[in-house]
Parts: C-alpha cells; sequence; structure tokens
C-alpha cells in the first residue's frame, strides 16, 4: 500500500503547523504528506516547506491556483496518484487528526473498504470551550447526516447503498476508486459540498463503504463560532445561509 495524505490549503500560515504536528505524531508514519497550496496570500507554503525542513515526514508542497477545496483536493489527490499512490487520505489544514488516525484508515482499508470516513470532534485547543460547545460539533454532524438520508438530492434509484455522511477532513479512498468515480468536484466550497459529491458519485460504483467510529480527527470550531449555531447548521444544508465571508480565519 502506497499511502498519500492530501492537505488543501487557503491561507493558514497561522495555524497549518498544528495541523503537521498532529500529522508528525502519527503512531504509524509510512506516508507522504502533500499540501496543496490553494493560492494563498500569506506565507502558508513558507511554513510548511520551513517545518518540512525538520520533519521527518516526507513533505511535498504544490499548487492549485483554482480557488476551492475541491479544486486544491483534487490537484493533490491526482498528483499523488501520478507518483504512485494506491490509497489516498485527506484531511484539512485547520484539524488536528488523532493519533492513530492513519492506522485506522489502514485497518478500514484492510477490512475491504474502498472508501473510509470518521468521527468529526471539536479541537479544544483553539478556544477556551464551555460545556455545550464541546457537543456542538457532534451534533451538527448527526444533524447534517440525518438531513443527508432523506435529502432528495441523496436517493436515486442508482444508488448501490446508503447515503453516509463522510466528512472531506476524515476521508481515505483508493486510487482506484478516486479516479473511477470523477474524484472530488473542482469548486469552491460554497458551491458545492464537495465531500458530499463524491460520496455520490462512488454510492454508484461500489457499497464498499462506510464511516468508521475509530477514525477520529478533531476539527476547527472557527467557522461555529461566526456563523453561529443556526447558521452553520442552515450553511451544511445546502447552503442556506450564505455569510458575506466563508473563508474565516
Amino acid at each position: 500500500m502506497d499511502l498519500w495524505i492530501v492537505v488543501p490549503a487557503y491561507n493558514e500560515a497561522g495555524g497549518i503547523e498544528a495541523t503537521l504536528r498532529a500529522l508528525d505524531a502519527q503512531d504509524d508514519q509510512d506516508f507522504t504528506l502533500v499540501v496543496v497550496d490553494n493560492n494563498s496570500t500569506d506565507r502558508t507554503a513558507d511554513v510548511v516547506r520551513a517545518y518540512a525542513v525538520t520533519s521527518l515526514m516526507s513533505i511535498e508542497v504544490i499548487t492549485e491556483e483554482r480557488k476551492g477545496t475541491g479544486a486544491a483536493s483534487d490537484t493533490g489527490m491526482r498528483h499523488a496518484i501520478a507518483r504512485g499512490a494506491t490509497h489516498l487520505l485527506r484531511t484539512d489544514a485547520d484539524c488536528l487528526p488523532r493519533r492513530d488516525w492513519v492506522r485506522a484508515m489502514r485497518r478500514g482499508f484492510a477490512d475491504g473498504l474502498e472508501m473510509v470516513g470518521g468521527r468529526l470532534r471539536p479541537r479544544t485547543d483553539e478556544f477556551r470551550l464551555k460545556l455545550w460547545e464541546r457537543h456542538l460539533i457532534p451534533f451538527i454532524v448527526d444533524v447534517a447526516a440525518a438531513f443527508g438520508r432523506v435529502r432528495p438530492g441523496n436517493r436515486d434509484p442508482a444508488y448501490l447503498g446508503p447515503y453516509v455522511m463522510i466528512p472531506g477532513c476524515t476521508v481515505g479512498i483508493t486510487a482506484e476508486l478516486y479516479e473511477r468515480s470523477g474524484g472530488f468536484p473542482r469548486t469552491a466550497i460554497e458551491e458545492v459540498h464537495e465531500d458530499r459529491a463524491l460520496v455520490n458519485q462512488v454510492r454508484r460504483l461500489t457499497r464498499a463503504y462506510a464511516s468508521r467510529r475509530d477514525v477520529v480527527v478533531y476539527g476547527s470550531v472557527r467557522r461555529l463560532r461566526a456563523y453561529g449555531l443556526a447558521g452553520t447548521l442552515a450553511w451544511y444544508a445546502d447552503h442556506h445561509y450564505r455569510p458575506d465571508v466563508v473563508d474565516i480565519r
């Protein structure tokens, strides 16, 4: 298994080092990391390159000028495949994969899955979270997952299996299935939820996908802080809430 991790990043100079440290601390280090700088206007790429000098990880930095997490992720995935990747993982530049994240993803593939998702939990290092706030990200994910199961766009006789919510910040997929499904749509986050689109493309091809409880990533709460609970729920429900500033930093 030739495993690559793709991290799309836009203006994350102030925070991406925490993500790099979380990947550096993985108890399975048999992977190559590619960070896709999505035409940042800050020093994101420089921060990653400086970190790579002292890290034991194999780190590459490439650039995608077209705006969007979908576009940047697709560029990273296809770069990895061209370099020989057989299995692909993605997390985001504001997320902290748990120490066993890579190993848990491998277990999913070893169990026969071609696409593996996981649980998203809130980071506690960015803000002092109140007890109720600690439960909001899991609650939002659960609500979005429930809505996804009944959403008309996720229901089609052509789908081979049920809808499963697989956040883009904790997804694994075989290179073969990624190419066969068409990959992430090359869009901006405000245009399409690229993770949902990829799941539905996969559902037309295989039943070998699932979300695993042992695959855990800690995600930023900055969007929740900026949008509020109602705005965040509406954002994830087909962008019914459209903030003036989407890229919260």
